[in-house]
């Protein structure tokens, strides 16, 4: 079976968790020697030099840049697509009815020649044979505000590098000369991760704060804010599979993530893996059971609430081992084994290049609606 993995084409200019995401799951994908007798093959598709038929089945990750169209362009050749959508957990029944009624309005005002990124990701969810969200989360995000059936929707989180489970803090400390607790935060600077107020304060308690990322052109005056502040340290970008990246996570006290809503942030599970606990944002898609030990949750703002997460854990801070136990089933390889299982399941069951029945393709331009909404 060969499976060919799509994402919007500018993706590999970047690096972050979605990068990350689709090269461990290949990587992991091709380890395995056959699931259910079948033999699978997963290749990073390029849909510029083949046709996507030559696909026993796509899968798209992400549902905005333009991705519909891979959906679309799969469906009509009856290709069968798994799609990893990754909605934020932020939308809701509420949202979602507003997003529709803007879709309305602009498409009444266009004479429907221009369509909302609303319409657009709700066009990829329609046309996917099945859907994977990262948690339940995300799952009851695509429901209520995309209008989706919770039955066509599988869950399985991110997986983790086996180099944060076997992480160890005594590189990062020798390299930064960093001796006492610290407080690390890994990912793009920018205003919507909210590194200045967790900067700002860390700066009332006096302990240090550890950044690892790199700000946009569009983000520098904000860096530059941040770098202001008393007891910041910029690390720059480190290569994901960089020792020192590893290092820096068990070394640290607590790995804070405060901004705004993320589907389910990958460098949380990398410090838990470290054996480091989580502050982590309200908005976040990142709920482990019996996890309170190791994970506290504030709201994005709450300065009084970042202060006492913090200081509670430096106070009492969790064994490492038994953080690191809350993770220890989210391996590459054992995700990849149960989406392995879905394709086969999906492509099995799917009649080799038709359309699904019952698919309302819509048409370019403005000749006719894909829905009217409720």
């Amino acid at each position: 079976m060969r499976i060919g993995i799509l994402s919007y084409p500018m993706l590999f200019q970047r690096e972050g968790g979605l990068q990350i995401q689709i090269r461990e799951t290949i990587r992991a994908l091709n380890r395995i020697e056959s699931v259910d007798g079948e033999t699978i093959t997963v290749e990073l598709a390029d849909p510029c030099r083949g046709r996507l038929d030559a696909y026993d089945l796509i899968h798209v990750f992400a549902a905005v840049h333009g991705n519909h169209r891979m959906v679309e362009a799969a469906s009509e050749l009856g290709v069968p697509v798994i799609l990893s959508p990754l909605i934020s957990p932020g939308w809701n029944r509420s949202s979602g009815t507003r997003a529709r009624v803007a879709d309305r309005v602009l498409g009444n005002l266009t004479a429907w020649n221009v369509e909302t990124s609303y319409a657009q990701t709700r066009r990829a969810l329609q046309l996917a044979t099945l859907i994977v969200a990262l948690g339940e989360a995300e799952k009851r995000a695509i429901g209520e505000a995309f209008l989706v059936s919770p039955a066509r929707v599988r869950v399985f989180p991110n997986g983790i590098s086996p180099q944060f489970f076997n992480a160890d803090g005594a590189l990062f400390r020798a390299r930064t000369g960093l001796d006492g607790p610290f407080v690390l935060m890994v990912g793009a600077i920018a205003p919507h991760k909210d590194q200045l107020g967790m900067a700002r304060a860390l700066a009332e308690m006096a302990l240090p704060f550890v950044l690892v990322g790199e700000a946009q052109e569009r983000d520098q005056d904000y860096l530059a804010q941040v770098r202001q502040v008393r007891g910041v340290t910029c690390m720059g970008k480190l290569r994901h599979d960089d020792p020192l990246l590893a290092s820096a996570f068990a070394a640290a006290a607590v790995f804070a993530l405060p901004g705004q809503a993320e589907v389910q942030p990958m460098p949380a599970l990398e410090a838990l893996a470290a054996g480091t606990p989580v502050v982590n944002s309200s908005g976040s898609e990142l709920t482990i059971p019996d996890s309170g030990f190791a994970l506290r949750t504030i709201t994005p703002g709450d300065t009084s609430g970042i202060k006492r997460a913090v200081l509670g854990f430096i106070d009492e801070p969790p064994g490492r081992a038994a953080v690191r136990s809350l993770v220890s089933d989210l391996t590459w390889d054992r995700i990849a084994r149960q989406i392995a299982r879905c394709y086969v399941e999906v492509a099995g069951g799917y009649p080799r290049h038709e359309a699904p029945a019952g698919i309302f393709h819509r048409p370019t331009h403005s000749s006719s609606r894909l829905y009217t909404g409720p």
